[in-house]
């Protein structure tokens, strides 16, 4: 497939957050990634503790992060639920206090409404749900009420099962289209205007290494949607399989994989190593737009 650029497609309208508008087209935007977690896959423990976690947040935004996404749940392949008390007791107090002083907007990495609302109420400004509204009914009515712009994912299964049986596709982009797509439609039903929407295809998430390969190669096929496209392959295992290193060992070849997403239409790419990244993305939209970014 070509790139993005070639399908004359024109970048989805800008999306406000927080004190933020994201006008795509114009540069890539870099979400920093905030594990509030014992157990996520490359940095469970490392942020667990509150003022730690707080610090390494505003340290994302001084290397150049424009959202940071926080998350007190951990959805690697395998892991167990964890109940919203403890999730809000994880998230919010992080939330409160990166509130003071970040300048950039505040995503809730969350699939519970009670969660969303708690940090929305801490200071969040956007809803990133993996679940794609699916695991909690009340998830499009709070988001709808508070309007703030939401993250929905592609994933088959749930975070605890979806590696560990066969994961088959019959036409796996045209699958992941149509899932959004019909996530699109729940969403307005909630009352969550479709303009506010930011779609992910989901890489590692119920894929098998090779299905992390072709949706970064196939990307582009995701813009007729006309929503803008999130990105995360921070670390993630499908690079471990190629390059045979573990996940803190991973940045290079998550530099490659930013490089091709950002290369095939990716307009905001979530990451651990913000300052490296930012660079690979804003390189990597540069040349295939030719032209500096704004």
């Amino acid at each position: 497939m070509s790139g993005v650029n070639d399908n004359k497609i024109r970048p989805p309208a800008p999306i406000r957050a927080g004190n933020m508008t994201m006008r795509f087209g114009e540069r890539p935007y870099i979400m920093g990634i905030l594990n509030v977690t014992p157990d996520s896959f490359s940095d469970g423990g490392d942020f667990f503790e509150g003022g730690r976690a707080v610090e390494h947040a505003l340290e994302m935004v001084e290397a150049g992060a424009d959202l940071l996404d926080i998350g007190g749940e951990s959805t690697r392949p395998g892991s167990e639920p964890v109940a919203a008390e403890d999730e809000i007791a994880r998230v919010v107090p992080v939330i409160e206090q990166v509130a003071k002083y970040a300048t950039v907007p505040i995503s809730i990495d969350t699939t519970k409404a009670r969660v969303a609302e708690a940090a929305i109420a801490a200071g969040a400004a956007l809803v990133n749900d993996v679940s794609a509204l699916r695991f909690d009914p009340e998830m499009g009515k709070l988001v709808a009420t508070a309007a703030v712009p939401l993250v929905v994912m592609h994933m088959k299964g749930e975070p605890k099962t979806m590696q560990a049986k066969p994961i088959v596709y019959s036409d796996l982009m045209s699958e992941i289209r149509s899932f959004l797509e019909e996530v699109l439609v729940t969403a307005e039903r909630a009352g969550i205007a479709r303009e506010r929407i930011i779609i992910d295809p989901g890489i590692g998430f119920g894929k098998q290494p090779e299905h992390n390969l072709t949706i970064l190669k196939r990307l582009s096929e995701l813009a007729v949607m006309d929503r803008p496209i999130l990105v995360g392959v921070s670390r993630k295992a499908f690079i471990g399989q190629v390059l045979g290193v573990e996940a803190k060992e991973r940045i290079f070849g998550t530099a490659a994989a930013v490089a091709a997403a950002v290369m095939a239409g990716a307009q905001i790419i979530r990451v651990h190593d913000v300052a490296q990244l930012s660079q690979v993305a804003r390189m990597s939209w540069a040349i295939n737009t030719q032209k500096l970014p704004n």
